[in-house]
């Protein structure tokens, strides 16, 4: 009879990668157990934050295209399934479509146009004129042209884990709020101890703790840089509800390096420059914003959105990057343990991917899936020269 604490496969980390690998694990027949050191969608984790954009568009990267399109398909097909679709009370994805901003000779936008043209990805080129026509509430300025995403929209990031994780106990995965020790054996691991003496024996493991892994494997810390990054919700202007998700979608500026969500959920109108921060440790970093960034922020919105002056902060909120050298995410058997699996690195713009990472980490446990030359940790560099957006 195995012992109750054995099981085929434990993941370390209830962040967006982990649960999605626990849930694919689990109905491929595996027996699985999920720990995590302070709870799914806490204010800590990199899947912690309110809402997160889903977008097909990334460039000529016709890769994450395709993960992004079938992580869609799995987010609503989970959201139907336990009732939180977008008709539901409290829907867990809003539909408000991606707006991209673009100027002339932008390549980075060119290249999103065909990519998701050959991907069959629904989309919309429209001119200056056409813009300013459906959406007046955004000064364009050096603006000319945009591409719109109508399928895509807005995940709500932390109430989503909260209710994957719960879904996931009902399939049968076990789950531990306790933090787990460094592994400290070569070859095969068979046992991780959590903080709270608790012995855990599984036949692999996944390691799926986003800005923890240089912690518990101090190589990766010249291979992932945790980034502390700032986020801004701001109350819509007292004049009319023109920056709710039915009025407005979400919308990326790159060349601006900014990102926008309207008010989905009574939050406010959220925004957030996209460049990486000062390093951060996200067990002992203050988490509070800086006079600079709120500064930062508000010169963009008088520029772009001058409805915004003199609207109040109504929150701030510091997150955390875990980037890898170039974006891409590190997904890779560890080089020491035969049976340990890094699963990580999603560099700020991996929480839309966790379904297809979840399948894709299951693939690679039982040898079903090719690996992805991209993903490997030999793909790794340390020098940072950030390509995926």
């Amino acid at each position: 009879m195995r012992n109750q604490d054995t099981f085929d496969v434990a993941v370390i980390g209830a962040g967006v990668f982990g649960a999605w690998t626990a849930v694919q694990l689990q109905a491929a027949g595996a027996r699985v157990v999920l720990l995590d050191a302070y709870g799914p969608g806490n204010s800590r984790s990199s899947s912690g934050g309110e809402s997160r954009i889903i977008r097909m568009g990334y460039g000529p990267d016709e890769s994450y295209t395709r993960s992004a399109k079938r992580s869609l398909e799995l987010w609503q097909s989970f959201f139907s399934e336990i009732g939180a679709g977008q008709h539901a009370a409290v829907p867990l994805f809003y539909p408000t479509g991606v707006l991209w901003l673009a100027r002339e000779g932008d390549l980075y936008s060119e290249a999103t146009l065909a990519t998701l043209s050959r991907s069959g990805i629904a989309f919309a080129r429209l001119d200056q004129k056409a813009l300013a026509t459906r959406f007046p509430q955004i000064e364009l300025g050096p603006v000319s042209w945009g591409i719109l995403e109508p399928n895509s929209g807005v995940l709500m990031a932390r109430q989503a884990v909260r209710a994957l994780v719960a879904h996931a106990r009902t399939l049968g995965v076990s789950y531990f709020e306790q933090p787990a020790l460094p592994p400290r054996t070569d070859g095969q691991l068979q046992t991780i101890v959590t903080v709270a003496g608790k012995a855990i024996h599984a036949g692999a493991f996944v390691f799926a703790c986003g800005p923890w892994l240089p912690a518990l494997f101090p190589f990766l810390s010249e291979l992932i840089h945790v980034t502390r990054q700032e986020v801004f919700f701001f109350g819509n202007p007292a004049k009319g509800s023109r920056f709710v998700a039915s009025e407005l979608p979400a919308w990326i500026d790159f060349n601006d390096l900014v990102y926008a969500i309207p008010d989905v959920d009574g939050r406010g109108f959220k925004i957030a420059i996209d460049a990486h921060g000062p390093a951060f440790d996200p067990d002992t970093g203050d988490r509070v914003v800086s006079d600079k960034g709120l500064k930062a922020v508000r010169d963009y919105l008088s520029q772009r959105l001058p409805s915004f002056m003199g609207s109040p902060l109504l929150e701030g909120r510091v997150c955390q990057y875990e980037n890898t050298s170039n974006g891409d995410f590190l997904l890779d058997r560890h080089p020491d343990f035969e049976n340990v699996w890094l699963v990580g690195g999603g560099s700020g713009h991996g929480f839309k991917h966790g379904p297809a990472v979840g399948e894709y980490v299951a693939g690679l446990i039982s040898g079903e899936v090719r690996v992805e030359p991209r993903f490997t940790l030999s793909s790794k560099t340390r020098i940072r020269e950030r390509k995926v957006f």
